[in-house]
């Protein structure tokens, strides 16, 4: 059976009222669909990056991170509600470019039976990482790229020019610096250039540069978590470059209005894009997935 989505006028002008897939017959409603959802600036958020209007308030919060004992990122309560809503109606994956210690301190209220890390250098299972992805992982990468150690020197020399505040090495797979500021990141494209001959691709990310294998990618692990998951529909949300690849394979993709995909104008024939930007684009984009997924989610969204 079909079935058409009638989009409240308070959402982005941006969304359309194509008809979505169906449901399997005898499916739940949502059940066929995997949601893939990148998470910082995507859902969830640092106050450095509410991006609030000046003297519109805050909306109610909800602390999903705390580092050192210290909330450190946010999501709003209404996009809390929907978080929950989507991960009991159809399998709700976050993808993220965050090591595994680093998504572990993410707390979304729901428990994701898979959850893809370190750009899809690691997929846990009910928690739990699954050594025989990270073995593929890897070979791909001997094979496919040049050595981990070549790309480190680079990092250094970058980091010799003062402008970076941190250099880290990702569970083995991949660097990411830090700058003190946004500013401060120097033109890479040339550095972006040289990796790209030896297999390694450069994507930066506000303070953040990433130094990463081509092979290692969001969307191939999410080819595996789609095979075991046995869904047969993917729902896509991101704001950065390195989500492109699941965006662009996704029967529905969303972004919000700020980032980096923002920032260069993309666009794709299924994407939709949030009137809002920051936080309140992270509620509004899972308004979007809900609504264009799930019957009576129009109603879940003004509560």
């Amino acid at each position: 059976m079909l079935w058409i989505v009638r989009v409240p006028a308070s959402y982005s002008s941006g969304i359309d009222t194509r008809t979505p897939l169906a449901p399997s017959p005898g499916s739940p409603p949502g059940s066929r669909w995997l949601v893939a959802c990148d998470l910082d600036q995507t859902l969830v958020y640092s106050r450095r990056s509410f991006r609030l209007a000046p003297g519109g308030g805050e909306p109610a919060l909800v602390t999903v991170e705390h580092i050192d004992g210290q909330p450190a990122a946010f999501c709003t309560v209404r996009a809390a509600k929907l978080i929950a809503w989507l991960a009991a109606a159809a399998t709700l994956v976050p993808v993220t470019t965050r090591t595994r210690a680093q998504y572990e301190r993410i707390d979304l209220g729901v428990r994701p039976k898979f959850a893809i890390t370190t750009n899809g250098g690691q997929l846990l299972v009910d928690g739990c990482p699954d050594e025989d992805w990270a073995a593929l992982v890897r070979a791909r990468i001997d094979t496919q790229a040049g050595p981990l150690a070549d790309v480190q020197a680079v990092a250094e020399r970058l980091a010799a020019d003062g402008w970076v505040r941190v250099s880290r090495v990702a569970e083995g797979l991949f660097v990411y610096l830090v700058a003190h500021e946004r500013g401060a990141v120097p033109d890479l494209r040339g550095v972006a250039a040289d990796l790209a001959a030896d297999g390694w691709r450069l994507s930066v990310q506000g303070r953040k540069v990433y130094l990463l294998p081509a092979v290692l990618t969001k969307e191939a692990a999410l080819v595996e978590v789609m095979r075991r998951a046995g869904a047969a529909a993917l729902a896509a949300a991101g704001d950065s470059l390195l989500d492109r690849g699941m965006l662009a394979a996704a029967e529905l993709a969303v972004r919000p209005a700020h980032g980096e995909l923002h920032e260069s104008g993309w666009t794709w024939p299924n994407l939709r894009i949030t009137a809002a930007a920051g936080l309140l684009g992270g509620q509004e984009l899972l308004e979007i997935l809900a609504t264009a997924l799930l019957p009576g989610a129009g109603d879940l969204a003004t509560d």
